[in-house]
């Protein structure tokens, strides 16, 4: 009786002890943000990066693909499984604090040598030649969490499924900046086919003109090859546009998670609208809204939980173990209740001495590892901040380059209509005519591309302060 009472008033301390040991403390890095972006004015604390990514992209074209992207990707829904497949392992960590308990049925014939003393004292006292045990029990074994362990345990699975969870995340944000710039790009080779089809119907009147002069005699026939060579390559030009458009059509329709197919376009790319006055909002912000910084946030807390569990593998540990059921030497007396009941409860501490140094080894790699993921975290954040600040740069400067290739491209088509006009009065050669012409060609499919640019830059940005996941 004695000894029971000294049993339950060590798992009574040891218990109490639980109550008072917390998980390790996590002390936030010093990231060492600016107050407010590079190339911004003032600090404002509203983002763009708020908009859901309806309200973001009004194109009804574009919000049907990224709808599709959301439910068909496949990145995204193998990002979905591993959520899942952590919250199964979040579920099972909630139970780490319960002992583990079984059922055992077993029967046992054992046959001692006659000549041994087993065998003889079985034929005296019991008259046979062998012996019979048969056992059905309940077994139990708990180790209380006096160190903290199961507790950290716990948290290193919660900090895994909240991992794959701001994977998923970052992965959507990913996968909807993906379309909306293959989308934009369609838009733009669209337009830049419109202008070479343009170009060539002035290639070919160029051309025209050029071959009744030389029927004429007022021309020789070098300018009717080199207005040949003009209206071929911009023939060329056509092929390779309608090229590039298949193939994007076919990147965007795997995005989507559907076969290679044609994209429906409702509109042309001047017709775009994306939010102009962009507001980035604060770094502070950014890095709590950032799905991937998020994460590498998670794997520093992740790993605090590691020192943790390695620190309590080194202090002594209390387990519990209990065994009862039914025991009997004869199968027809086995479950005759009370006589064949029988139970045992055994605790014990044990202190770890000399493991040849690899707890200590293990505490001080989780160290070393915590060390680490603080360096990792706090350069995706750099990282973060560097994005952000190149899409803000981008989008100013490329402000400033549509502008100026509007302007070149309304000086250079002025240019073919005087060069025209002097080729037909005589006053200037097929050559000048074909460099305007083959001047405001590129000069308009320049201006397509930096208009794309300047789209891609707005989206650059959204996604960079961490948009695009709600």
């Amino acid at each position: 009786m004695k000894r029971i009472k000294n049993f339950l008033l060590t798992l009574i301390l040891a218990l109490g002890a639980v109550s008072c040991v917390s998980k390790l403390a996590y002390t936030e890095p010093d990231l060492q943000l600016p107050e407010k972006f590079q190339y911004t004015a003032t600090a404002d604390t509203a983002s763009v990066a708020n908009l859901e990514w309806k309200q973001f992209f009004s194109d009804p074209i574009l919000q049907g693909l990224i709808e599709k992207g959301i439910k068909n990707n496949y990145d995204l829904q193998i990002a979905l499984k591993q959520v899942a497949s952590s919250q199964e392992k979040l579920k099972q960590a909630k139970y780490l604090q319960y002992p583990d308990v079984g059922f055992a049925v077993s029967a046992q014939i054992s046959k001692p040598s006659e000549n041994s003393m087993n065998g003889k004292s079985l034929n005296s006292f019991l008259g046979q030649n062998h012996v019979e045990d048969y056992n059905a029990a309940f077994n139990l074994s708990w180790e209380a969490d006096i160190w903290g362990k199961i507790k950290n345990q716990q948290e290193v699975s919660r900090m895994q499924y909240l991992q794959t969870y701001e994977a998923t995340k970052a992965i959507q944000t990913q996968v909807v900046a993906a379309i909306a710039q293959g989308y934009y790009n369609l838009l733009m080779l669209d337009k830049q086919l419109n202008i070479a089809k343009s170009n060539l119907e002035l290639s070919t009147n160029t051309l025209s003109i050029t071959e009744k002069m030389w029927q004429s005699g007022d021309t020789t026939s070098l300018g009717v090859q080199q207005a040949t060579a003009q209206k071929q390559s911009t023939e060329l030009l056509i092929t390779q546009l309608e090229q590039n458009i298949a193939i994007q059509e076919n990147a965007l329709s795997i995005l989507v998670g559907e076969n290679p197919t044609k994209i429906s376009r409702t509109i042309e790319m001047s017709d775009t609208s994306l939010p102009q006055d962009i507001s980035a909002g604060l770094p502070a912000a950014m890095v709590s809204r950032r799905p991937d910084v998020r994460q590498q946030e998670l794997v520093l807390l992740e790993s605090n939980s590691m020192v943790g569990i390695a620190q309590a593998n080194m202090y002594p540990a209390l387990k519990i173990t209990a065994s009862g059921g039914v025991n009997s030497f004869k199968i027809d007396n086995w479950f005759q209740i009370p006589a064949s009941l029988f139970g045992s409860v055994l605790g014990g501490i044990t202190q770890p001495i000399f493991q040849k140094r690899q707890l200590k080894t293990d505490l001080n790699v989780a160290k070393i590892q915590r060390e680490k993921n603080v360096l990792a975290f706090r350069q995706s954040v750099l990282n973060a901040v560097g994005e952000v600040s190149d899409a803000l740069v981008s989008n100013e400067s490329l402000k400033v380059q549509e502008q100026k290739a509007t302007e070149q491209v309304s000086t250079l088509k002025n240019g073919i209509k005087s060069a025209e006009m002097l080729y037909k009065g005589g006053m200037a050669n097929y050559l000048e005519v074909i460099t305007a012409q083959g001047n405001s060609l590129q000069a308009e499919l320049n201006l397509a591309s930096v208009k794309r640019q300047r789209l891609s830059s707005i989206v650059d940005l959204y996604r960079a302060l961490g948009g695009g996941w709600k």
